[in-house]
Parts: C-alpha cells; structure tokens; sequence
C-alpha cells in the first residue's frame, strides 16, 4: 500500500475526513502537483503536528521533533544535498553501519533505496514535519546552491543555474533586447539539468515551423517538454555546436561531436549528432551517464539463472560473446558492465567501437574511421597484434570483421561483440549467411545472447489487475494461481507515465556440444532453439518477460510490444 493510501485510510479510520472528500483533495493534489499530506494541512483539515502523529501511530515509524535538535554537519553530508531536497530527508545520527534518517515520506521506496546504495549505511527512517525538516536542510547545506554545471568547450564561460530558474523566463531574457551571451548558456544549462532529473537518455531539438521542439526520451519514450520560439532556434543551436567543438558555419551537412558535464560531482558525456532537416538543423544529444555502467549484470534485470550462464561464459580465458538485438534493447550497457568486471591491471583489455560511446579509465579504445581506411577489420588486425586479454567489436557488420573476431577468440582471447538478430538462435545463420564457415562459428562461440527492454512498473502507484483474456491468448499464455499482474496506473513519482526505469528480458543460449554438431550440420535456428529451450533449460525472450509480468515488474502489454511470436 503507497504513502497516499495508508495516509488515506488513517485519515478515514480517525475521522478526520470523510471517503468522499478523498478524491476531490487527490485531485487538488495533483493539478497542485503537491501531496494529499500538504493540500491537507493548507485547508486546514489537521495541523501538521497531529499528522504526523496519526502518520507515526499507522506506519509504526517512531516521530521526531527537529526543531529541539541539533544535527552533526558531519552526519549530514554522508547524503548529497541534491538527495535531500529532491526526497525531503535529512540524516540525524548514525550507530555504526545504520544511518537514522529524517523523512516526509518514511514510504518512498525510491528514496530508501537511492540511500542505501548512496550512503551504503542500513536506513532506519523516523517520521518529522516537512516544515522541520527543510528547515533542517537549509541550516545543514545553506540555501538552495547553485547547480554547479562545468561544460567542456565552453572557452571559461559559465552561467550557473539555481533552484529557481526556470527555461521559461530565461528564453524571455533571451528575447530581451539587452541580451548578452550568459541566457543561452543558462538556457542551454536548465535544458540540461532538467533532462538528467527526468532520467532522460536523449534529448531532441528539433526546428519545426513555429519554433524549436524540444522533447527528452524518458524510459524509451520521446516526450514533449518545451517549444521555444523561432527567434532564439539559431542562436541555441550554434551553440550547441561551439560545445561540441563542430563547424557553426556548416548547415548543409550531418555532423557529429561530443561534450562533458559535470552536474553535483557526478560526469556525463554528450554524444551530439546534427542533421541538416527541412526548417534547419536538427540536434540530438545522446546521454552517456557512466554511473549507469558500474552497476553490474546481477542489476540489469536478468533472472539468476541466466546471470549465471553469463558469468560462467565471461570467466573462461577464450571464445566468443555475442550479444543480439535491435537499435536501442541495450546492448552496449550489456557489454560495457562486462568490461567494467573484468577491468582490472592484470588484463589488457581493448575495444574497437563506432562511434566509443563511453570512455573508460583503464581500458584502450579506438575509434573507427572508414575515411582514412581504419575500419572495423583493420583496426582488429591492428590491435590484435597490441597482445589483449579481452577485445570488444562493437558491431559485427560484414565477413572480414566476423572471421577475424571469430579466429581471434580461438587464439586465446576473449571476444564481445554485438549482432543484430532478433533472436540468440539467428545469430548463427546470420553468420553463416555473411561467408563464415559453420565450423568456425562452433569453434568460437561460447555463450550467445538476445535482449529487449521493457519499462518498469512504477512500484508506488502500479495497481492489481486482470488481465484481458484476448491478450493472453495473443501471448500463449496460461498463468498460475500464484501470478499477479499489474496495470500502470501513473503518479507524481513517474511523472504519471505508470512506469520508472527499464529492465532487460534476455534468452540466453549456451553452445554446448550437441548445438555444435548442429551448427556444423547448417541446422535451421528454430532446430536450435528447440533443442536449447528443451534440453538446455533457454528460457525464450518472451517467456522471460511473461514471467518477469507475472512477477509485477513489467506489463503484458510491454512484453508484446517488444517480443516476437514464438
């Protein structure tokens, strides 16, 4: 039961308010986008005190009065300030490896769990007005800070952005005939800023007649957040360009570059492609976040057993790793938490990628460039001869870049590389069909991989459904009694989308004896896959994301919308 219902039913149980009162404060609540605790309060209905009593008395969360209590700058900066404003909390105390946490919401699950893997401290939560606590916050951290965000390219230029500035009126600055340079590099800043808290992984600019469109991909989905008007489309966009170190006098043609942020200690790289369209040049810029990579396979949303065959796949000296999948299932996250595994000074490990998407400390990385002759092939030959432990391809895309992978990783190196195939058991007839002899291809492969991303439920608002019998018979599927599925129901937390987050739904298929011969024999993929799913315990892309709805973390719907028929 979320934070809303429990309050909900205490209100109620008290009589306090009355059921029917509920759903008109709920909707104040969110046309106010504030919660029902706060419109409570402001109407007068119960005064903070004796909220959060009730609260304490329901939830069994002992109470604390912050203003009788002085607390440690020490113990406070164990959380980053931008932690505790977003999730109105702050620290008090800590007892060895349990940290003592005052917060509005004892029941956010997303805050619990962002402070756990933050702090890496055991959260014990104790209930406190929201009033005390951002007062709190204000005498441990000062006022709301200046966002400080460092733009490489930006020739010393800055223009730090507060809590309080918004896109809105510094594009009225723009337009103001005084206007210097400073708005659009606030502009530019707030775009930024506001991207990297919606968990955006591009953000679009694209010129349209009436204005510029600006729209972020949030969980796989494109969403519009600003137009800005037509006045001010050249001079954000060449600025763009200057960041990114590209030719502002050149609109004709596509160009690529890149940039770094730092926002609140934490680096994020830019990927920015430009391409001449019809009403100018559009801009996207692709968010490589490198926390994203340390998390490790065991936090990608892989099922344990499929966890396993990868990890035993990835400890052996030699062989060949494909990952498969579409544009977009993930796929490089996938490789890229590999490497971060196994990077250690004991190995020499080297990738050749196009374009390097993250760059990683430790490991060598070359860029491909077909326009002097270093291609995938050639730059293969060339670092195979730099003694690497482990080499990641980032595409196989033609027969020489295949053979000379294939033959590598029978030479004594491990060997990742991506395809794309809609299945782990196509990525064999896909080889096949580039020229590679079947025999190579059972020589070098030892564990071959297929993915999708699904979005995940949002676990504060998601809501007990049955789902329509038409659906499931679409998806061949017959639950068990101890399934439950889910609806995405929407809330302030998932911005009212349901879902928060993706999660993988992979197949792996492990090459063993028996798939070698059929290898070699050039047996169908559906015969493959067959003996794998019955005999090797393969687990298809959709019977993983069945099974993952099942377990509420996804939707039926999601799962169709990514996976093939079987």
């Amino acid at each position: 039961m979320s934070f809303k219902d429990r309050l909900s039913k205490a209100l109620v149980a008290k009589g306090l308010l009355k059921e029917e009162q509920l759903g008109q404060l709920a909707r104040e609540a969110g046309a106010a986008k504030k919660s029902l605790a706060q419109v409570v309060i402001e109407r007068g209905l119960v005064t903070e005190t004796a909220l959060v009593g009730l609260l304490a008395e329901e939830l069994g969360i002992p109470t604390l009065s912050l203003s009788k209590y002085r607390i440690d700058p020490a113990v406070a900066r164990i959380i980053p300030e931008r932690i505790a404003r977003q999730y109105t909390l702050i620290p008090i105390t800590k007892f060895g490896e349990r940290l003592v946490v005052a917060m509005a919401d004892p029941m956010n699950i997303f805050a619990l769990d962002d402070l756990k893997v933050l702090t890496r401290y055991a959260v014990d939560p104790v209930l406190a007005k929201d009033a005390d606590i951002r007062r709190a916050i204000e005498q441990a951290y000062g006022q709301p800070s200046n966002l400080a965000i460092a733009l490489s390219g930006d020739n010393g230029e800055s223009a730090s952005v507060t809590e309080t500035d918004t896109l809105d009126s510094t594009v009225q600055l723009m337009l103001s005939e005084e206007a210097g340079d400073a708005p659009v590099v606030k502009a530019i800043n707030l775009m930024i800023v506001e991207a990297l808290r919606n968990r955006a992984s591009d953000i679009h600019l694209e010129p349209v007649e009436q204005g510029l469109r600006i729209r972020y991909r949030i969980d796989g989905r494109l969403r519009e957040a600003h137009r800005l008007p037509k006045a001010i489309q050249s001079t954000v966009l060449t600025r763009l360009k200057i960041l990114s170190g590209l030719d502002i006098t050149e609109w004709r043609l596509p160009q690529d570059g890149r940039f770094k942020v730092r926002l609140d200690a934490r680096e994020v790289d830019f990927r920015v492609s430009v391409l001449p369209i019809t009403h100018g040049g559009k801009v996207v810029l692709r968010v490589l976040d490198q926390s994203n990579l340390s998390i490790g396979l065991d936090h990608l949303g892989f099922l344990p057993e499929s966890i396993e065959r990868f990890k035993e796949a990835v400890s052996r000296p030699h062989g060949m790793i494909l990952v498969t999948g579409p544009t977009g299932s993930g796929k490089s996250t996938t490789l890229y938490s590999i490497l971060n595994q196994l990077n250690n000074p004991t190995r020499n490990i080297t990738t050749i990628e196009d374009p390097v998407e993250y760059q990683l400390a430790g490991i060598t990385q070359v860029q491909v460039n077909p326009d002097i002759g270093l291609t995938f092939a050639a730059g293969l030959r060339a670092l195979l001869r730099q003694s690497p432990d482990v080499v990641m391809v980032g595409e196989i895309r033609d027969f020489e870049t295949a053979d000379i992978a294939m033959k590598a990783s029978l030479t004594g190196q491990l060997v990742l590389s991506t395809l794309h195939t809609n299945d782990a058991p196509s990525a064999v007839s896909r080889l096949v069909d580039m020229g590679v002899e079947p025999f190579l291809v059972a020589s070098s492969a030892t564990l071959i991989e297929a993915q999708r991303l699904v979005r995940k439920l949002c676990p504060n608002c998601r809501k007990p459904a049955e789902p329509p019998k038409d659906l499931l018979k679409r998806l061949n599927c017959s639950p068990g009694k101890e399934a439950t599925f889910f609806r995405a129901e929407g809330c302030h937390l998932c911005n009212r989308s349901g879902y928060r987050g993706r999660m993988g739904i992979i197949e792996v298929l492990m090459v063993d004896e028996h798939v070698r011969e059929l290898i070699v024999g050039k047996a169908q993929s559906w015969e493959i896959k067959d003996y794998a799913v019955t005999r090797l315990g393969m687990t298809p892309l959709r019977e993983d994301g069945l099974r993952k709805a099942a377990m509420g973390l996804t939707t039926l719907e999601e799962v169709l919308q990514v996976t093939s028929e079987e």
